[in-house]
């Protein structure tokens, strides 16, 4: 599941993980919040929370993430991706030599530095 965290506004996204996230969660609820911010300011922010319970992707959101990661990859300025297992730090760290944002990764307990670096001028 993807929620939409209240710390959201302006340009910066915080979004939270958990569970298994789906193409539903991906087609209904994050990829229209990027769509709009994108839409609204052109190059965005955002903090992917991975919480405690965060199991990973399904097929079908994994191949979401990738197709719409790749398609607007100039559209992100900051990204920070906090908690979860470590491959999700190893596959973050890759994942940052195909974008042009600055991307960070962040322990769990670092959740509220995270959004203050996502929501600070560069």
């Amino acid at each position: 599941m993807i929620t939409i965290l209240p710390d959201t506004e302006g340009k910066a996204l915080v979004a939270e993980a958990s569970e298994k996230l789906t193409t539903k969660d991906y087609e209904e609820v994050f990829l229209p919040k990027l769509d709009e911010l994108i839409h609204q300011y052109g190059k965005i922010r955002m903090a992917f929370y991975l919480d405690d319970s965060f199991a990973g992707w399904e097929p079908g959101a994994m191949w979401d993430d990738a197709k719409y990661g790749l398609a607007h990859r100039k559209d992100f300025e900051r990204i920070a991706i906090v908690g979860g297992p470590r491959w999700v730090e190893w596959m973050t760290k890759l994942g940052a030599h195909f974008m042009p944002a600055e991307v960070r990764t962040f322990a769990k307990p670092a959740l509220p530095e995270a959004i203050k670096w996502v929501k600070e001028a560069a």
